[in-house]
């Protein structure tokens, strides 16, 4: 099958499902990503003494490190300004969205979910965004868009990635899940060696604690779907 990941930012593919899409790549899916902006407006920068563009140009070549580590089909890196979705058009990203989708006619579109699973609004303006796009296609015919799923993490009552004293995000309660992929060693190898492409973010990897939070299960929720108990793959109980 193929799978489509969509997402805002660089790392994001590497920050929790990094793990299931190695082994979506070892079970033979053609895997892709697209990704919005080149995240150069990363407070990291400023430690770097960099400007947006030129922290851009590291993230752009960090991601082509990360490729080879998860070998993906194919990625696209588009240039729209990092933590300025919110004041954009929405129409113009649905373009360009919708421009991949119709060239790579996945089976299967992932992105975050409503909450974004840290409540950044690019995140979220990418969630409504793809949700859009997908159900607008599937309504005009796009016959190849068989599922619609959003990468996330099950909300346990602890702290998420907020700081002290800011209300809790609440993430996807159990019963919205409707996916949790167990991980073998290889694949969480994988999602750590993915994350050490991003040399300037490490101190981002350690400070929320990312691989430790995602242990040894990926989680996402399909859109329209319930499945109870959980599926253990994102491609299981789908039909070409």
């Amino acid at each position: 099958m193929k799978i489509l990941y969509v997402f805002p930012h660089p790392d994001d593919e590497s920050f929790g499902p990094a793990g299931a899409i190695n082994q979506q790549v070892n079970d033979g899916n053609d895997v892709y990503l697209l990704t919005l902006t080149k995240g150069g407006a990363t407070q990291v920068r400023h430690k770097l003494n960099l400007s947006i563009e030129e922290m851009g140009i590291i993230r752009h070549n960090e991601m082509l490190d990360v490729k080879k580590v998860l070998h993906f089909s194919g990625f696209t890196l588009l240039d729209y300004p990092d933590s300025r979705l919110k004041e954009l058009d929405p129409r113009i990203i649905e373009r360009d969205v919708q421009k991949e989708i119709e060239r790579i006619q996945p089976n299967i579109v992932i992105t975050y979910p409503v909450h974004g699973g840290s409540g950044f609004h690019d995140h979220l303006v990418t969630y409504a965004v793809v949700k859009r796009v997908f159900l607008e296609m599937k309504d005009n015919g796009a016959k190849y868009l068989k599922r619609l799923a959003f990468f996330t993490m099950p909300d346990n009552g602890a702290p998420s990635f907020m700081k002290d004293g800011w209300p809790r995000l609440k993430l996807s309660e159990s019963e919205l899940i409707d996916v949790i992929t167990p991980l073998n060693k290889n694949n969480v190898i994988a999602m750590r060696e993915s994350l050490l492409c991003y040399e300037t973010y490490q101190e981002m990897v350690e400070k929320t604690g990312v691989i430790e939070k995602i242990g040894n299960k990926v989680h996402f929720e399909i859109a329209f779907e319930d499945h109870y108990p959980p599926l253990k793959k994102i491609t299981d109980n789908l039909i070409l």
